[in-house]
């Protein structure tokens, strides 16, 4: 199974997050995508105080029940601690996944060295990067990457 792992915050989901979903879901022939709810952003979780995780579970969930083939996932909650796209990515093959895409903004792209064991993660999955307005990252040297367009919607949830 093809799978696409699209982590975040989701504080809260928006019509942004939808949307990548389902055309990175379609431009990738992916069998499902998971928007993966983050437990404990570490990245985040020391700016701004967040809404308790089940609840932004919650908000995905109902945002994206209309669509085939893409799904709310609690696995970094029900892990608890601290979410790290490595752990998950591990997961994933460990529930039958034989490929994953790492779904990212184009603004994260550029940092993915410095996540939590990001040798690891390089090794395991391909990263499809998504344009978002104002960004022009690119992964650092020696990531498998993918560009997927996608209508650009100018809203983030920090905004919000």
């Amino acid at each position: 199974m093809h799978i696409g792992i699209f982590g975040g915050t989701y504080d809260p989901p928006h019509i942004g997050h939808v949307l990548v979903a389902t055309h990175v879901r379609h431009a990738l022939g992916l069998d499902v995508l998971k928007l993966v709810v983050a437990n404990d952003p570490w990245q985040k979780s020391d700016r701004r105080q967040l809404t308790p995780a089940r609840d932004r579970l919650e908000m995905v969930r109902l945002a994206v029940e209309p669509y085939s083939g893409v799904e709310a996932s609690d696995l970094e909650i029900c892990r608890g601690g601290p979410s790290y796209s490595i752990d998950t990515v591990e997961d994933a093959f460990d529930q039958g996944a034989t490929a994953v895409d790492l779904i990212v903004g184009r603004d994260a792209a550029g940092g993915l060295d410095s996540w939590h064991r990001a040798e690891a993660l390089r090794e395991m999955v391909t990263v499809a990067i998504v344009a978002r307005p104002g960004s022009s990252d690119d992964a650092p040297p020696g990531w498998r990457t993918r560009y997927v367009p996608v209508p650009q919607v100018d809203v983030s949830s920090t905004d919000l």
